[in-house]
Protein backbone atom coordinates (compact mmCIF):
# COMPACT_ATOMS: atom_id res chain seq x y z
CA UNK A 1 0.00 0.00 0.00
CA UNK A 2 1.71 3.17 -1.13
CA UNK A 3 0.82 6.49 0.29
CA UNK A 4 3.55 9.20 -1.59
CA UNK A 5 1.55 10.97 -3.43
CA UNK A 6 -0.62 13.85 -2.27
CA UNK A 7 -4.38 12.79 -3.36
CA UNK A 8 -3.69 9.28 -4.42
CA UNK A 9 -6.01 6.28 -3.99
CA UNK A 10 -4.17 3.93 -2.48
CA UNK A 11 -6.95 1.01 -2.65
CA UNK A 12 -7.98 -0.99 -6.00
CA UNK A 13 -11.77 -1.26 -6.47
CA UNK A 14 -11.60 -4.91 -5.08
CA UNK A 15 -9.93 -3.83 -2.28
CA UNK A 16 -12.06 -1.40 -1.51
CA UNK A 17 -15.06 -4.13 -1.36
CA UNK A 18 -12.81 -5.55 1.03
CA UNK A 19 -11.70 -2.91 3.52
CA UNK A 20 -14.07 -0.74 3.01
CA UNK A 21 -17.76 -1.12 1.74
CA UNK A 22 -18.12 -4.69 3.05
CA UNK A 23 -16.97 -3.48 6.42
CA UNK A 24 -19.40 -0.47 6.13
CA UNK A 25 -22.44 -2.77 5.25
CA UNK A 26 -21.72 -5.04 8.51
CA UNK A 27 -20.84 -2.09 10.58
CA UNK A 28 -24.13 0.11 9.54
CA UNK A 29 -27.16 -0.80 11.35
CA UNK A 30 -29.35 0.41 7.93
CA UNK A 31 -27.62 -1.87 5.89
CA UNK A 32 -28.52 -4.87 8.16
CA UNK A 33 -32.38 -3.48 8.28
CA UNK A 34 -32.88 -2.55 4.78
CA UNK A 35 -32.31 -4.51 1.33
CA UNK A 36 -29.01 -2.68 0.01
CA UNK A 37 -28.11 -2.27 -3.71
CA UNK A 38 -25.23 -1.20 -5.06
CA UNK A 39 -25.14 0.49 -8.32
CA UNK A 40 -23.09 2.07 -11.33
CA UNK A 41 -26.16 4.83 -11.86
CA UNK A 42 -26.61 8.08 -10.88
CA UNK A 43 -29.84 7.33 -9.82
CA UNK A 44 -31.48 4.06 -9.17
CA UNK A 45 -35.74 3.29 -9.61
CA UNK A 46 -37.50 1.25 -7.60
CA UNK A 47 -40.48 0.06 -9.09
CA UNK A 48 -43.69 0.02 -7.05
CA UNK A 49 -46.78 -1.71 -8.13
CA UNK A 50 -49.76 0.54 -9.04
CA UNK A 51 -52.90 -1.82 -10.23
CA UNK A 52 -52.34 -5.69 -10.21
CA UNK A 53 -53.10 -7.90 -12.81
CA UNK A 54 -56.88 -9.54 -12.78
CA UNK A 55 -56.80 -13.88 -13.03
CA UNK A 56 -59.99 -15.33 -13.10
CA UNK A 57 -61.28 -19.14 -13.43
CA UNK A 58 -61.96 -19.68 -16.85
CA UNK A 59 -63.68 -22.70 -18.53
CA UNK A 60 -60.96 -25.05 -20.56
CA UNK A 61 -60.69 -23.43 -24.07
CA UNK A 62 -62.47 -20.20 -22.57
CA UNK A 63 -60.54 -17.19 -23.59
CA UNK A 64 -59.32 -15.30 -20.49
CA UNK A 65 -60.06 -11.28 -19.93
CA UNK A 66 -56.98 -9.52 -20.55
CA UNK A 67 -56.03 -7.25 -17.66
CA UNK A 68 -53.27 -4.14 -16.94
CA UNK A 69 -51.04 -4.12 -14.52
CA UNK A 70 -49.28 -0.77 -13.96
CA UNK A 71 -46.21 0.37 -12.33
CA UNK A 72 -45.13 3.30 -10.42
CA UNK A 73 -41.62 4.62 -9.40
CA UNK A 74 -39.56 5.47 -6.48
CA UNK A 75 -36.08 7.27 -7.64
CA UNK A 76 -33.25 7.23 -5.33
CA UNK A 77 -30.26 9.52 -6.10
CA UNK A 78 -27.73 8.78 -3.08
CA UNK A 79 -25.35 11.70 -2.06
CA UNK A 80 -21.72 12.03 -0.43
CA UNK A 81 -21.19 11.24 2.60
CA UNK A 82 -17.09 11.60 3.53
CA UNK A 83 -15.08 10.36 6.38
CA UNK A 84 -11.54 11.83 7.25
CA UNK A 85 -9.34 9.43 9.66
CA UNK A 86 -5.24 10.69 10.49
CA UNK A 87 -2.77 7.77 10.47
CA UNK A 88 0.96 7.73 11.23
CA UNK A 89 3.02 7.88 8.29
CA UNK A 90 4.55 4.58 10.01
CA UNK A 91 1.16 3.44 9.37
CA UNK A 92 0.99 4.43 5.81
CA UNK A 93 4.18 2.94 4.62
CA UNK A 94 3.27 -0.58 5.98
CA UNK A 95 2.84 -2.18 2.90
CA UNK A 96 0.81 -5.32 4.38
CA UNK A 97 -2.84 -5.88 4.28
CA UNK A 98 -3.09 -5.30 8.04
CA UNK A 99 -3.00 -1.62 7.54
CA UNK A 100 -5.40 -1.48 5.05
CA UNK A 101 -8.11 -3.43 7.23
CA UNK A 102 -6.83 -0.76 10.16
CA UNK A 103 -7.49 2.25 8.00
CA UNK A 104 -10.35 0.69 6.18
CA UNK A 105 -12.57 -0.49 9.29
CA UNK A 106 -11.99 3.12 10.82
CA UNK A 107 -13.13 4.82 8.06
CA UNK A 108 -16.26 2.25 7.69
CA UNK A 109 -17.25 3.11 11.24
CA UNK A 110 -16.92 6.54 10.27
CA UNK A 111 -19.30 6.63 7.43
CA UNK A 112 -21.91 3.79 9.00
CA UNK A 113 -22.67 6.54 12.21
CA UNK A 114 -23.01 9.28 9.73
CA UNK A 115 -25.29 6.63 7.53
CA UNK A 116 -26.99 5.61 10.32
CA UNK A 117 -27.69 9.15 11.83
CA UNK A 118 -29.11 9.99 8.75
CA UNK A 119 -31.54 6.72 8.04
CA UNK A 120 -33.14 7.34 11.10
CA UNK A 121 -33.27 10.70 11.35
CA UNK A 122 -34.28 13.77 9.97
CA UNK A 123 -31.08 15.69 9.38
CA UNK A 124 -31.04 19.82 9.17
CA UNK A 125 -28.41 19.06 6.89
CA UNK A 126 -29.77 19.92 3.33
CA UNK A 127 -27.03 17.64 1.45
CA UNK A 128 -28.10 14.17 4.05
CA UNK A 129 -30.65 11.77 2.45
CA UNK A 130 -34.11 12.09 4.00
CA UNK A 131 -34.45 9.41 6.53
CA UNK A 132 -37.00 7.52 8.70
CA UNK A 133 -37.83 10.54 10.61
CA UNK A 134 -38.82 12.54 8.01
CA UNK A 135 -41.60 10.41 6.55
CA UNK A 136 -45.22 11.78 7.52
CA UNK A 137 -47.24 9.32 9.84
CA UNK A 138 -50.77 8.20 9.87
CA UNK A 139 -51.63 11.58 7.55
CA UNK A 140 -53.12 9.35 4.36
CA UNK A 141 -53.25 5.90 3.79
CA UNK A 142 -49.80 5.48 2.01
CA UNK A 143 -48.22 7.30 5.05
CA UNK A 144 -46.27 5.25 7.51
CA UNK A 145 -48.63 3.85 10.31
CA UNK A 146 -48.09 4.99 14.06
CA UNK A 147 -49.07 3.56 17.23
CA UNK A 148 -48.50 5.24 20.60
CA UNK A 149 -47.74 3.91 24.15
CA UNK A 150 -47.80 4.94 27.86
CA UNK A 151 -44.70 3.32 28.36
CA UNK A 152 -42.57 0.03 26.70
CA UNK A 153 -44.27 -2.12 29.45
CA UNK A 154 -45.67 -4.99 27.67
CA UNK A 155 -45.21 -6.33 24.17
CA UNK A 156 -48.65 -6.28 23.03
CA UNK A 157 -47.65 -2.84 20.92
CA UNK A 158 -45.16 -5.15 18.73
CA UNK A 159 -47.65 -7.85 18.29
CA UNK A 160 -50.34 -4.50 16.39
CA UNK A 161 -47.42 -3.30 14.92
CA UNK A 162 -46.78 -6.40 13.21
CA UNK A 163 -50.64 -7.34 12.10
CA UNK A 164 -50.64 -3.38 11.03
CA UNK A 165 -47.72 -4.69 8.32
CA UNK A 166 -48.91 -7.74 7.07
CA UNK A 167 -52.54 -6.05 6.59
CA UNK A 168 -50.51 -3.95 3.89
CA UNK A 169 -48.66 -7.17 2.71
CA UNK A 170 -45.62 -7.16 4.35
CA UNK A 171 -43.54 -8.87 7.54
CA UNK A 172 -41.39 -6.85 9.84
CA UNK A 173 -37.94 -8.49 9.60
CA UNK A 174 -36.43 -6.20 12.90
CA UNK A 175 -37.27 -3.93 15.19
CA UNK A 176 -35.01 -0.88 16.02
CA UNK A 177 -34.72 0.70 19.19
CA UNK A 178 -32.60 3.24 21.30
CA UNK A 179 -30.27 1.33 23.70
CA UNK A 180 -32.30 2.85 26.70
CA UNK A 181 -35.84 1.82 25.11
CA UNK A 182 -34.13 -1.70 24.29
CA UNK A 183 -32.68 -2.16 28.11
CA UNK A 184 -36.10 -1.51 29.14
CA UNK A 185 -37.70 -3.93 26.95
CA UNK A 186 -34.97 -6.52 28.40
CA UNK A 187 -35.34 -6.06 31.85
CA UNK A 188 -39.53 -7.11 31.54
CA UNK A 189 -40.11 -10.30 33.14
CA UNK A 190 -42.80 -13.02 32.14
CA UNK A 191 -44.65 -12.32 35.57
CA UNK A 192 -44.53 -10.56 38.99
CA UNK A 193 -41.86 -12.25 41.17
CA UNK A 194 -40.16 -13.65 37.95
CA UNK A 195 -36.69 -13.53 36.98
CA UNK A 196 -37.22 -14.98 33.30
CA UNK A 197 -37.11 -11.88 30.90
CA UNK A 198 -40.29 -11.77 28.86
CA UNK A 199 -38.19 -11.17 25.43
CA UNK A 200 -37.68 -14.72 23.39
CA UNK A 201 -33.43 -15.30 22.99
CA UNK A 202 -31.65 -15.89 19.30
CA UNK A 203 -30.83 -19.31 19.02
CA UNK A 204 -28.27 -17.75 16.40
CA UNK A 205 -27.08 -15.09 18.41
CA UNK A 206 -27.16 -15.59 21.97
CA UNK A 207 -26.64 -11.98 23.07
CA UNK A 208 -29.84 -10.54 20.37
CA UNK A 209 -33.73 -11.06 21.70
CA UNK A 210 -36.36 -11.71 19.90
CA UNK A 211 -40.06 -9.75 19.82
CA UNK A 212 -42.29 -12.27 18.38
CA UNK A 213 -39.77 -13.91 16.84
CA UNK A 214 -38.54 -10.19 14.93
CA UNK A 215 -35.09 -9.90 16.11
CA UNK A 216 -34.82 -6.35 18.45
CA UNK A 217 -31.79 -4.25 17.41
CA UNK A 218 -30.37 -0.91 19.17
CA UNK A 219 -28.88 1.87 17.58
CA UNK A 220 -28.11 5.08 19.19
CA UNK A 221 -29.07 6.87 15.78
CA UNK A 222 -32.99 6.26 16.77
CA UNK A 223 -34.28 8.84 19.15
CA UNK A 224 -35.60 7.63 22.79
CA UNK A 225 -39.12 6.77 22.92
CA UNK A 226 -39.38 5.72 19.45
CA UNK A 227 -39.12 1.93 17.97
CA UNK A 228 -38.90 1.62 14.46
CA UNK A 229 -41.12 -2.07 12.73
CA UNK A 230 -38.60 -1.98 9.54
CA UNK A 231 -39.88 -4.91 6.76
CA UNK A 232 -36.78 -5.05 5.13
CA UNK A 233 -38.01 -5.79 1.56
CA UNK A 234 -39.86 -2.12 1.93
CA UNK A 235 -36.36 0.26 2.30
CA UNK A 236 -33.90 0.26 0.29
CA UNK A 237 -30.41 1.73 0.83
CA UNK A 238 -28.42 2.07 -2.98
CA UNK A 239 -24.44 2.42 -2.67
CA UNK A 240 -22.87 3.64 -5.58
CA UNK A 241 -19.85 1.23 -7.01
CA UNK A 242 -17.59 4.57 -6.95
CA UNK A 243 -16.52 4.15 -3.64
CA UNK A 244 -13.08 6.54 -3.43
CA UNK A 245 -10.61 6.01 -1.00
CA UNK A 246 -7.30 8.56 -1.09
CA UNK A 247 -4.76 10.12 0.96
CA UNK A 248 -2.90 13.51 1.43
CA UNK A 249 0.25 14.72 3.14
CA UNK A 250 -0.47 18.03 3.83
CA UNK A 251 -3.48 18.39 6.42
CA UNK A 252 -1.74 16.92 9.28
CA UNK A 253 1.78 18.10 7.73
CA UNK A 254 2.79 19.93 11.05
CA UNK A 255 2.43 16.65 13.05
CA UNK A 256 3.67 14.31 10.53
CA UNK A 257 0.24 12.57 9.84
CA UNK A 258 -1.27 11.07 6.93
CA UNK A 259 -4.89 12.26 6.13
CA UNK A 260 -6.70 9.28 4.46
CA UNK A 261 -10.56 10.17 3.51
CA UNK A 262 -13.22 7.78 1.79
CA UNK A 263 -16.09 8.95 -0.03
CA UNK A 264 -19.04 7.12 -0.49
CA UNK A 265 -22.63 7.68 -2.06
CA UNK A 266 -25.90 6.92 -0.26
CA UNK A 267 -29.43 6.91 -0.51
CA UNK A 268 -32.63 5.71 1.09
CA UNK A 269 -35.76 4.60 -0.52
CA UNK A 270 -39.10 3.61 0.37
CA UNK A 271 -41.12 2.34 -2.04
CA UNK A 272 -44.06 1.88 0.49
CA UNK A 273 -44.44 3.38 3.50
CA UNK A 274 -47.40 2.06 5.00
CA UNK A 275 -45.41 -0.99 5.75
CA UNK A 276 -43.44 0.36 7.85
CA UNK A 277 -44.78 0.96 11.83
CA UNK A 278 -43.33 3.73 14.12
CA UNK A 279 -44.12 3.07 18.16
CA UNK A 280 -43.95 5.96 20.32
CA UNK A 281 -44.20 6.60 23.72
CA UNK A 282 -46.04 9.24 25.63
CA UNK A 283 -43.82 9.75 28.29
Amino acid sequence: MTTTVTGSSILTPDEINTYLLDPFEAEALATQVATVVRTDSHSYRIPVPGSEPSADWVAEGEEVVLSDMTFDEVTVTPTKVMGVVPITRELSEDSGPDAADVIGNGLARDIARKVDAAFFGNLANPNAQKGLGSLAVNANADDVQGLTVTAFDSLDVFAEAQSLAEGVGAAITSFVANPADALTLALLKESTGSNRPLLGADPTQPTRRLIGGVPLLRSSAVPAGTIWGIPRERVVVVIRKDVTMETDKSVFFTSDRIAVKAVMRVGFGYPQPSALVKITTTV
